[in-house]
């Protein structure tokens, strides 16, 4: 049985957190702000949900990182470096244009392309480490709901 490196999983997992953490320090104004007046779905759920739900998320994202950097061979790795980026990217560029830049038609654009990068990271993680794929499963099904929720938002308030 392989030892876990702490640090190497600790930064694994601090990585996301990071990022997430950064966009909602800068939307932070925006989400008490402008998006408290816009027209919303029924099914949208109460603000306080959003912060718990992500930071599971994003430390689930970094355990599946450490997992497939501690298993890969260097190509599957490379490969996995590459779609973990573009997919993190995706993330906290959607944050800034739906909330900072009041842009929910754009950001529905930008999390529809998440959604893809998402199932793509999922497939090569999957192949690297089963385990690194099925825990991204979660982070799937909750940008898929995100993603009719920002469409929602979009035709409410278009």
């Amino acid at each position: 049985m392989k030892t876990v490196n702490f640090p190497l999983l600790i930064v694994c997992i601090i990585v996301p957190l990071l990022a997430g953490g950064v966009s909602g320090f800068i939307t932070a104004d925006s989400i008490t702000g402008w998006y408290i007046n816009l027209q919303k779905p029924f099914f949208n759920p109460p603000n306080y949900i959003f912060g718990p739900v992500w930071t599971l998320l994003y430390t689930l994202m970094g355990i599946s990182l450490y997992l497939v950097l501690n298993s890969a061979n260097k190509k599957d790795r490379n490969d996995a470096l590459v779609i973990f980026s573009v997919q993190l990217f995706l993330n906290f560029f959607w944050s800034i244009f739906f909330f900072y830049f009041e842009r929910p038609d754009l950001a529905l654009v930008i999390i529809v392309e998440m959604l893809l990068s998402i199932s793509y990271m999922i497939f090569v993680f999957k192949k690297t480490k089963p385990l690194a794929g099925y825990l991204q499963i979660p982070y799937l099904l909750w940008v898929s709901f995100a993603t009719l929720l920002n469409a929602s938002i979009w035709w409410l308030n278009r």
